[in-house]
């Protein structure tokens, strides 16, 4: 079945390896966190032909998440609203599952803190999340963004984030074998808060950006507005997050130069949006929402795109 799957949906073409950090990767297209929180798909989502995929978020003790319900489609604006909170059963169980894993394909590890971990403790959540899956894992994603944990966006102001950031880096480089960390950001951060990102980036010297996480906006919708009240709080994913994520990637491939890292998430459907996010300055791309609407043949079908526009 893997082998048929394979046949089914993968596309592979020399044009679409990409090197970044050090890390070879298949293709450009990769699956992003929040899909498979706990790893326990990866060799079965490998064979759908994702050049990598982002597990998590993790956090270093398990817990529920957020009441139920908590995630809900706005099936008109090809959107979700989520507000899942980090429910996982901790990092720990994950990392048996990960040294089992058959598939070499690329993983990347989104961690994050516990709900009950107050924001001055926090670092000790963020380097409890690495040493676990440091082994396990190509590179990791320090994710601040997500709106659906109490006070954790306050962590991306600028010295909260530097602090973060820096001890979160400094313990890499203090491992054996050192793995690239990457930065998850929000989409409604305005260009002030963006260009403090920018200058913490520098300073700290981390290896990447993802732009951009959900959204906590609700303009222009088509659903409506007594359906998004109903649902309430939660981070959108989906189609409305393009634009804005896409004017995020531009503004920071513009400040950080041509060849600083920029993974591209929000509002990819199509081949035509990965190669708008590809343009804006994305140097690969994730997709969540896309794959839950459009099911696993649109990776095949934005790679083969991908190469033909030898991108």
């Amino acid at each position: 079945m893997p082998a048929l799957l394979r046949s089914v949906y993968c596309y592979k073409h020399k044009s679409l390896e990409r090197e970044f950090f050090g890390i070879k990767f298949d293709n450009p297209i990769g699956l992003a966190a929040g899909f498979d929180k706990e790893a326990e798909l990866i060799d079965d989502l490998a064979n759908f032909g994702f050049g990598f995929v982002e597990i998590g978020t993790l956090t270093p003790k398990p817990q529920p998440g957020n009441p139920k319900p908590r995630m809900f489609r706005l099936p008109q604006d090809k959107a979700i609203i989520n507000r899942m909170g980090f429910n996982n059963k901790g990092v720990h169980s994950a990392v048996p599952r990960l040294r089992k894993r058959k598939s070499k394909i690329i993983i990347g590890g989104n961690i994050g803190k516990n709900k009950i971990t107050q924001n001055q403790f926090a670092i000790r959540d963020y380097e409890c999340c690495l040493e676990a899956l440091h082994p396990v894992v190509d590179y990791f994603v320090v994710n601040v963004s997500s709106p659906n944990t109490p006070e954790l966006r306050s962590l991306q102001e600028k010295e909260p984030l530097l602090e973060l950031l820096t001890a979160v880096k400094k313990k890499c480089l203090e491992m054996e074998l050192y793995k690239p960390v990457l930065l998850k950001i929000a989409p409604d951060l305005n260009d002030t808060e963006l260009d403090d990102i920018i200058e913490i980036t520098k300073t700290t010297k981390i290896d990447g950006i993802i732009a951009t996480n959900t959204t906590i906006n609700r303009d222009g919708l088509s659903s409506s507005s007594s359906r998004v009240e109903d649902i309430g709080a939660g981070g959108l994913s989906g189609l409305p997050l393009k634009a804005r994520s896409n004017e995020v990637i531009r503004y920071l491939r513009k400040k950080l130069g041509k060849k600083y890292p920029i993974i591209g998430v929000g509002g990819v459907f199509s081949s035509e949006d990965a190669i708008d996010k590809l343009k804006a300055g994305a140097s690969l791309v994730q997709i969540y929402s896309g794959f839950i609407y459009e099911g696993p043949g649109m990776i095949k079908k934005i790679n083969k795109a991908i190469a033909k526009a030898n991108l």
